[in-house]
C-alpha cells in the first residue's frame, strides 16, 4: 500500500479512514455544521457533533449521509476533503481513494461516491463494498472455498454476505443501523413513559445497558429528558428489558437477514459455517447479548471480531494490496476505476 493511498470507511454515523502503512489515522463522527447566515461550513467531525441539538436557529449540525448513501452531496463532498486534508497534509502526488460502500447501493449513489472523492483531490478512485471489506479487516480468508458469513451491523445499514474461494455466494442489506435502533428507543421512551429524550442519550444507553439476549433487569442507568404532560424537564430510570423491548423489531430484521442469507447458500457451503459460524463487525456488533441471540436462532456460532467498528477501515486498506486479485476475481464486489 502507498504511502499516498487513503482508505475510507464513509459510515453513515462515522467516518474512518487509514493512510498508507501508518493504518487508521482518523475516526471522528459524520456531522457537518453549517452556518446558514455565512454560507460556510464551521466545523466537521467531532466538533461538529458536539453542537448536535445545541445551536441556535441558523446553525445547522446534521449528518450528510443517511443509512449509508450520500443525503446531501454538498455537505459530503466538504466534509470528505476536509478529513483527506487532515490527513495528507501537503502531499504533492494525487491520493488513491478507495471508498466502501454497502450492498445494493445504485449506480447513482455509486457515481455520486466517485465525483465526491475526485472532487476531494483523488487520483483514482476504487469502491468496494463494505461485507468484503469487513472480511479482509477481521483477518478472514476468502481465497478459499471454505464458507464464511459475515453481518456487519453499522450506523445505517446491516449487510450480510457468504463469501468462498474469492467470491461472494449470496448476501443481503437492511436499513438497520445504530440510527435506527437510536430512533427505536427514542420512540419506546416517548410511548411508554411519556419522555422526549435525544439522540445521544439514546445512543449512551444503547451503549450502556443493552442485553437483546436474557435481560433481567439488574443493568440500569438514568435518562434525561423533557416530560410530554408537563413539558418540564424530567429524569428516569430505565433498564436493560426497556431496552430490549424498543430494539426487539430492529434485531428481528437483522435475525431474518441472515436467515434469507443462509436460506440461499448452497448446502455444502452452509455445513461449513456450521463450522466456521458468523463474523459480526460493525459497532452494532457490540450490543450486548447479540452474538448469543444470533447463535440460539440461526444455530452457529457467532463471533464478534476484534475491534468490529474498525474491520471495514482495515479492510478498505488491505484492499490495496489485492487490488488486482479483486479486480479479476469478484464478480459482486463492486471494485471499479474511474480515470
Amino acid at each position: 500500500m502507498s504511502s499516498v493511498d487513503i482508505g475510507i470507511d464513509l459510515g453513515t454515523a462515522n467516518i474512518i479512514i487509514t493512510l498508507g502503512g501508518k493504518g487508521i489515522v482518523l475516526n471522528e463522527p459524520s456531522v457537518v455544521a453549517y452556518d446558514k447566515k455565512k454560507r460556510q461550513v464551521i466545523a466537521v467531525g467531532g466538533e461538529a457533533y458536539k453542537m448536535l441539538g445545541r445551536t441556535p436557529e441558523y446553525i445547522i449540525a446534521a449528518c450528510p449521509l443517511r443509512e449509508g448513501v450520500i443525503s446531501d452531496n454538498y455537505m459530503t463532498e466538504i466534509m470528505i476533503r476536509e478529513f483527506v486534508r487532515k490527513v495528507s497534509g501537503n502531499m504533492l502526488i494525487k491520493p488513491r481513494i478507495a471508498i466502501c460502500v454497502p450492498s445494493f447501493v445504485t449506480d447513482v449513489e455509486r457515481r455520486a461516491l466517485v465525483e465526491t472523492a475526485m472532487s476531494a483531490g483523488a487520483r483514482k478512485v476504487y469502491l468496494i463494498e463494505e461485507p468484503v471489506a469487513a472480511l479482509l479487516g477481521a483477518g478472514i480468508d476468502i481465497t478459499k472455498p471454505n464458507g464464511v458469513v459475515v453481518g456487519d451491523i453499522g450506523g445505517g445499514t446491516t449487510d450480510i454476505a457468504v463469501a468462498s474461494f474469492n467470491g461472494i455466494v449470496s448476501s443481503a442489506s437492511v436499513k438497520v443501523g445504530g440510527n435506527r435502533m437510536d430512533a427505536a428507543i427514542i420512540k419506546h421512551m416517548n410511548s411508554k413513559y411519556k419522555l422526549i429524550i435525544g439522540e445521544k442519550t439514546a445512543e449512551a444507553a444503547k451503549k450502556a445497558i443493552t442485553n437483546v439476549y436474557d435481560p433481567d433487569g439488574t443493568a440500569s442507568m438514568a435518562v434525561k429528558g423533557r416530560g410530554i404532560l408537563k413539558g418540564l424537564p424530567q429524569s428516569l430510570e430505565i433498564n436493560d428489558m426497556d431496552i430490549q423491548e424498543a430494539l426487539t423489531g430492529c434485531i428481528e430484521e437483522v435475525i431474518a437477514a441472515i436467515r434469507s442469507v443462509l436460506e440461499k447458500t448452497p448446502p455444502e457451503l452452509v455445513g461449513d459455517i456450521h463450522t466456521n459460524g458468523v463474523v459480526l463487525t460493525g459497532g452494532g456488533a457490540l450490543l450486548g447479548g447479540l452474538d448469543r441471540l444470533i447463535t440460539s436462532f440461526v444455530g452457529a456460532p457467532c463471533i464478534v471480531a476484534g475491534k468490529p467498528a474498525e474491520c471495514v477501515a482495515r479492510g478498505v486498506g488491505i484492499a490495496f494490496k489485492h487490488a488486482g486479485e479483486l479486480l479479476d476475481g469478484f464478480e459482486k464486489i463492486s471494485f471499479y476505476k474511474y480515470k
